[in-house]
Formats: C-alpha cells, structure tokens, sequence
C-alpha cells in the first residue's frame, strides 16, 4: 500500500478498466450523482475559429453603429 496516496499496488486486486470504470461509477451513483455527457464545440477546428472571427467582426461593426454610449455619456454630465 503506498502511504502518501493510498493506492493499493497489487496487481491481484486490480480489475480490467472495465471493471474499474464501473465500480467507479457505481460509487459515484450512490453518492448522488449521475453521468452527463457534453458535447462542445472544438476551438482546434477551423471551422470554430473562422466563425468566431466572423462573430467578432459582426461585434466590432456593432459597436460602430452603436450610439448607446454616447446616450450614457450625456446623462451621466448632470
């Protein structure tokens, strides 16, 4: 057994991963928990990074036409 992380490093106790994984999961579960998966966009896509410089230039042409601070700098004098 090593002290500092209290992992058991016998090999006759270890399980498949499978094994593992499940028990793992099943502990996780009685504890209150239960598995979700996310799906996210990947940034590393090309397609991810020119949509967002698309959405950032459509910001950026926004925020040209936009006079709402002015609108705040004007009420704020008084």
């Amino acid at each position: 057994m090593l002290h500092a992380t209290g992992v058991s490093c016998d090999s006759w106790r270890m399980g498949t991963s499978t094994e593992r994984a499940s028990e793992y999961r099943q502990r996780m579960r009685q504890r209150g928990y239960r598995p979700v998966q996310v799906w996210v966009p990947d940034v590393r896509s090309e397609r991810f990074a020119a949509e967002a410089h698309r959405e950032a230039l459509a910001l950026a042409e926004a925020d040209r036409h936009n006079d709402d601070m002015d609108f705040v700098e004007a009420i704020s004098d008084w």
